[in-house]
C-alpha cells in the first residue's frame, strides 16, 4: 500500500468507529465475550435492522469477526490488538489539558475485563508492584526474571507455556480510566483466568465488571502486600 492507500484505509477505519452506535457495539464486545445481533442492538439502542448494517460495516473493516453455531449467530471483537486501540482511543479522547478526574462507574474503575486481561484500579496496582518486586523488566514490552517465573509458578502459572505462544509474554496496556498502566500480554490472560479459577475475583455475566472476593482481598495482601478497601 502506498501512503494515499494508507490515509484512506485508516480514515475508513475511523468512519466505522466513530458513529455513536457502533462505538457502543465495539465497547460493550471488550469484555471478550461473544454476542448476538439482537443484543447488539438492544446495547446500541437502535432497531435490528440498523444494527444489523452496522455489524455489516465492522466486520467489513475487519473490528468484529461472526461466528456461527448452527442458528445462532455471534459477533466478537477481531482480535486483542482491537481491543488495544480502542483502549488507547479511550485515553486520548479526554481532553489532556484539563486535570484528570475519572468518570467510570466505580465498580468499572476498580476491576473489569479489558478483552482477556484485567484492567482498573486492582490491576494497576498489580503491575506495578510486579515491576517494584523486579519480577517484570522492560519497558512497554515486559520479561519475566527468575524470581517472576517462580512466582507465577507459584500460583500455577505455566510459564513455560505461556513463552510457547505466539503473542508477547507480558506487555503495558495503558488504563482509559487510570491513565496509567495495567498488565496485558499473555501473562495478563493467565493472572486473570488465574485469579476467576482461585475464586479472588468474580466476573460479571452483564459487564465487564469484575468483583473482589473477601478471599481474594486476604491473599492480594498476602501475596502481593496489596491492601484493598471493600468495595
Amino acid at each position: 500500500m502506498n501512503a494515499h492507500d494508507d490515509d484512506a484505509a485508516l480514515s475508513r477505519i475511523a468512519g466505522a468507529i466513530a458513529e455513536p452506535a457502533r462505538t457502543k457495539m465495539l465497547c460493550a464486545l471488550m469484555d471478550g465475550h461473544a454476542r448476538t445481533s439482537t443484543e447488539m442492538a438492544v446495547i446500541a439502542e437502535v432497531s435490528a435492522s440498523t444494527a444489523s448494517a452496522h455489524l455489516a460495516r465492522l466486520k467489513e473493516d475487519g473490528l468484529i469477526k461472526l461466528h456461527t453455531q448452527g442458528r445462532h449467530r455471534y459477533y466478537s471483537l477481531a482480535g486483542p490488538h482491537i481491543a488495544q486501540a480502542i483502549e488507547g482511543l479511550m485515553v486520548i479522547s479526554r481532553d489532556s489539558a484539563k486535570a484528570f478526574v475519572s468518570n467510570t462507574p466505580s465498580r468499572l474503575q476498580f476491576a473489569r475485563t479489558c478483552y482477556d486481561h484485567m484492567a482498573g484500579t486492582l490491576a494497576v496496582q498489580l503491575h506495578d508492584h510486579f515491576i517494584a518486586a523486579g519480577w517484570l523488566v522492560g519497558e512497554g514490552t515486559y520479561q519475566l526474571t527468575p524470581p517472576g517465573d517462580d512466582v507465577m509458578t507459584e500460583l500455577g502459572i505455566d510459564v513455560v507455556t505461556l513463552r510457547a505462544q505466539r503473542r508477547r509474554i507480558a506487555c503495558s496496556c495503558l488504563d482509559w480510566s487510570m491513565r496509567r498502566p495495567h498488565l496485558a500480554g499473555a501473562l495478563g490472560a493467565a493472572l486473570l483466568q488465574n485469579a476467576i479459577g482461585r475464586g479472588w475475583v468474580t466476573q460479571d455475566l452483564d459487564s465487564r465488571a469484575l468483583g473482589l472476593t473477601s478471599k481474594g482481598r486476604k491473599e492480594l495482601a498476602v501475596k502481593f502486600g496489596i491492601h484493598l478497601a471493600e468495595q
